[in-house]
């Protein structure tokens, strides 16, 4: 169990990241990032977190799985995602 709980492993050397986590996933408890982004502040590794209501478990970019809830749009973390992306210089 500790060798997969990403807060146990956070160093000042883990690389900036982005975190989105959806309160209805049955599958990975939304308290799984909170903990992770708790880590990453103690270690002051930059990070952007992002929580979200809806949105199952894997649901990747959201095409499907998002569909349910907006049929044919990507899930909001998408956007969110490629504006931290850019604000942190790694794509243009």
């Amino acid at each position: 169990m500790a060798e997969l709980s990403n807060e146990l492993h956070v160093t000042k050397e883990t690389p900036p990241c982005f975190i989105f986590h959806s309160v209805e996933d049955n599958g990975v408890a939304v308290e799984n990032s909170l903990l992770f982004a708790g880590a990453l502040r103690k270690a002051d590794v930059p990070f952007s977190l992002h929580l979200y209501e809806k949105g199952p478990h894997g649901m990747g970019l959201g095409f499907k799985a998002y569909a349910k809830y907006e049929p044919g749009k990507l899930h909001p973390w998408t956007d969110n995602c490629i504006f931290w992306l850019k604000e942190h210089q790694f794509v243009k």
